[in-house]
């Protein structure tokens, strides 16, 4: 089905980590470009720019009609409002024209200082359904960035239902978890992804171990390293969509790199609305592969294919397939090549491991049949390849190894030449009306035709009677149309003159000059947005008073049956079951409620659409409260209360995965329908203590030891690994007759675990207690506390709900508790500054 989708409501997005990269873009065709400033984004490795630059980014972007969205993708800690609160009042100012923001607590205070000024609902929101976008409604924000797992069934059905601009990432590295639910990097590394410091843990070698033993896997160790998304031939389908975005992903990218793929999706919505149906040519895939690619892949826009989504044999940017080699040669090696080559262009060899030195270097010349190429080879030659002298230890090099074309600088000077020039980046149509009479002066008007601007701009003398030649259109058309150098184009010129009529040549430079100087200060006036004057803290709350001890609480989350008789003979009287498959819920519900004691059922952390019958199947069982994991599902419970009010209605209870990180994203969820939330696990004590101070901690529930879930993903190590199969429909689920688990670097195998949607978690190896800090949590008000078990047995389950209550009671120190564990002495995933 055609789109109703228009040329002008498509929108391609493209990324800048610094100057020349934001001016690429711009030259090669950007609608739209996201960049960060040096505070709250989520590539804090990239250049950024600075907020006092603000004010001269928008100047430009503007001038060419380009759009400027600032990412405030990451979440915000609650010592850091006040700071958070200058830039977006810097961002208003300045006439950005979008923030891209993560944290629900920072999208209220943005509505709190601004009901008008843009936002656009991030990626690492984690929005993936139809009720998602619905809970983001209130809030009125301009758009959502739906997760890169949404095929282009489900993101069609998100924009028939939600009726929201949708975002999508088109182009550039892919997350193998979910956007926003990765906590891997900060829990090993101490740089947090939901803080902008992805230190890229998926990219590491892991061995696969089956039911403890390991998997021979021969050159497959990077288990959890996507290729690369390149949707560029499935623009048609995603317009028909309705997508209104395409965003390249690469803010740590160069500006060659942003030239290129700028260039060639560019082309590719061009081509669409020009009604071309061509393919994109080998040669622009090629050259979109030289820039950067670890194997170009669809992602999951087709569905989910995990083998194709995962190869697993390296982890970084190759370039693009040469061939193999055939015969080393004294000075070389003998190749047919699949892609064109020539002298200066890099190349690497690659043996298969890519752990150890790969020799590589710069094609010093090239023969055919023993005679030296002056030019380019063509594809499908037998070439021989000569790289530079001290470049490639041939002994090192093997017939059979692959052969990377990485670099070629001919296509880097091309894309270098887009951008820096002083010619503009690219022109605007102009029309002109021109009138006048004898005795009176000439009159233009000058129509900005994509802005929509108008000026005036009249002679200073008068028109006189020509005596030879008057003006003619030709001549005005001349002269009006000298607009080189300037980001204006004459396009349509329409002369009302009474009389053969003239004035000086240098009256129609003069007006011309005028015109060209009141257009273009025109072009960069920013929009202008409502500011409110806000006090950040106004809307704190004061903490509950002090827990007594022995009146706290102690719930205890279970993930097999045997757990929840445990934690029922230990006395616990309120039990999540967060099982791998729903059928087991039954079973649970009938233990806890037989026992007298209260039970909620967990969702899964991610929501689909379609997925709803999930959520009907847990209110059937009618659970006391279920631990909302996601903010689509939480939409649907608080749907259901207010549409059926006289139905049983569990407690709603929001979980980590909300990423509750200041006071304010805990208010946003206790008054969107969460009877309670549970604290993000990426806030150290310290952040914790400072959010504490300013909310309501009768109505939260802090995580006090778990194993760390670290990776989220729709990608299926079961399915990939040890199956044939490519999803769930075709894969045999392993998962039901196996255990498999990620062995690292350091030899710590970390548990691989399925839920009901076929996505795996990834849990930390060592759990981790913050039993340390009970005493400052229960000073803060704070009465209820969660202890979370994987693969505990049943005494194991005993130990551990024994030592908390008794740290609650304040018969034991916090201390004593993590010693006897052995666990991990933190909260969260960094143990911060506070300590006793």
């Amino acid at each position: 089905m055609k789109s109703a989708v228009r040329r002008e409501d498509v929108e391609l997005l493209a990324p800048a980590g610094d100057w020349d990269c934001m001016r690429a873009a711009v030259a090669n065709g950007a609608d739209a470009i996201f960049f960060g400033v040096e505070k709250f984004n989520a590539r804090a490795r990239a250049n950024n720019f600075r907020m006092e630059e603000l004010p001269e980014i928008m100047a430009f972007l503007h001038s060419y009609g380009v759009k400027g969205f600032l990412t405030f993708n990451i979440l915000v800690f609650e010592n850091e409002l006040e700071d958070a609160k200058e830039l977006v009042d810097a961002c208003i100012d300045a006439g950005v024209d979008a923030l891209i923001v993560q944290d629900m607590g920072l999208v209220k205070m943005i509505r709190d200082i601004s009901p008008d000024f843009p936002i656009h609902g991030s990626t690492q929101m984690t929005i993936t359904s139809p009720e998602a976008v619905e809970f983001t409604k209130p809030y009125n924000m301009e758009r959502v960035v739906l997760g890169r797992e949404n095929n282009l069934k489900q993101i069609q059905k998100i924009g028939d239902q939600a009726r929201l601009p949708m975002e999508v990432f088109v182009h550039g590295a892919l997350c193998v978890s979910y956007s926003g639910q990765c906590l891997t990097s900060e829990m090993w590394g101490g740089r947090s992804a939901n803080r902008g410091e992805c230190a890229q843990a998926c990219r590491l070698p892991y061995d696969l171990m089956v039911d403890g033993e390991q998997k021979p896997m021969a050159d497959v160790t990077y288990l959890l390293s996507p290729k690369d998304l390149a949707a560029i031939d499935l623009m048609p389908e995603l317009i028909d969509a309705g997508v209104v975005s395409f965003k390249i992903e690469g803010r740590l990218k160069t500006p060659e790199y942003v030239a290129n793929v700028v260039s060639k999706y560019r082309k590719a919505i061009d081509k669409y609305f020009d009604g071309d149906t061509s393919k994109t040519s080998k040669e622009d895939i090629r050259e979109l592969q030289q820039s950067f690619s670890r194997g170009f892949t669809h992602g999951f826009l087709e569905g989910t294919n995990n083998k194709k989504l995962v190869d697993g044999t390296f982890p970084k940017s190759r370039g693009v397939y040469l061939g193999r080699v055939e015969q080393i040669l004294r000075d070389g090696v003998v190749c047919r090549i699949d892609a064109p080559l020539k002298r200066g262009d890099g190349i690497v060899f690659d043996a298969g491991d890519p752990t150890q030195k790969e020799e590589g270097g710069r094609v010093y010349d090239i023969r055919r049949k023993g005679v030296k190429i002056e030019g380019e080879a063509g594809e499908g030659w037998i070439i021989d390849i000569i790289a530079g002298r001290n470049d490639v230890d041939l002994r090192r090099v093997h017939v059979g190894d692959r052969i990377w074309k990485t670099n070629d600088p001919a296509l880097d000077k091309r894309l270098r030449q887009s951008y820096e020039t002083d010619k503009p980046y690219r022109v605007f149509p102009i029309h002109v009306r021109v009138s006048g009479s004898p005795g009176q002066p000439l009159s233009t008007w000058w129509t900005d035709v994509q802005k929509g601007t108008t000026v005036r701009v009249d002679s200073e003398l008068e028109l006189e009677i020509a005596q030879k030649r008057p003006m003619t259109h030709e001549l005005l058309e001349e002269q009006f149309g000298r607009l080189g150098g300037t980001v204006f184009q004459l396009e349509e010129l329409d002369v009302h003159l009474h009389g053969d009529v003239i004035v000086p040549m240098r009256e129609l430079n003069s007006i011309r000059r005028q015109a060209v100087e009141l257009l273009a200060g025109e072009r960069p006036k920013p929009p202008v947005y409502t500011k409110r004057a806000v006090e950040v803290y106004g809307d704190a709350s004061v903490p509950a008073s002090p827990v007594v001890r022995g009146q706290a609480e102690l719930t205890a989350l279970c993930r097999s049956l045997p757990q929840v008789e445990a934690a029922l003979e230990a006395g616990v009287e309120f039990i999540y079951a967060d099982f791998e498959f729903i059928k087991q819920f039954p079973a649970a519900v009938e233990a806890v409620h037989g026992a007298g004691r209260r039970i909620a059922l967990v969702t899964p952390r991610i929501h689909m659409p379609g997925e709803n019958g999930y959520h009907n199947n847990i209110l059937r069982l009618k659970p006391d409260a279920v631990l909302v994991r996601n903010p689509g599902a939480l939409y649907f419970y608080m749907r259901h209360r207010l549409e059926n009010p006289d139905a049983h209605h569990p407690q709603l209870i929001g979980d980590f995965s909300l990423n509750v990180a200041n006071h304010k994203a805990a208010d946003l969820f206790l008054d969107s329908g969460c009877d309670l939330v549970t604290p993000s696990y990426d806030l150290n004590i310290q952040q914790m203590v400072d959010m504490l101070r300013r909310t309501r901690t009768d109505k939260l529930e802090i995580v006090i030891q778990q194993h760390m879930p670290m990776f989220h993903t729709e990608h299926c190590v079961y399915c990939t690994f040890m199956s044939e199969g490519t999803d769930y429909t075709n894969c045999g689920r392993p998962c039901e007759d196996h255990r498999a688990s990620l062995r690292d670097r350091i030899g710590m195998s970390h548990p691989v675990r399925v839920d009901e949607g076929c996505r795996n978690t990834v849990y930390n190896a060592i759990e981790q207690s913050g039993a340390e800090y009970l005493s400052n949590f229960m000073e803060l008000g704070v009465s209820r506390y969660r202890v979370e078990f994987l693969e505990e047995t049943p005494e194991q389950v005993h130990e551990v709900i024994g030592l908390y209550n008794r740290a609650l009671r304040g018969e034991i120190s916090g201390t004593q508790v993590w010693k006897t564990l052995k666990a991990t002495n933190q909260l969260g995933v960094t143990r911060g500054q506070l300590v006793k």
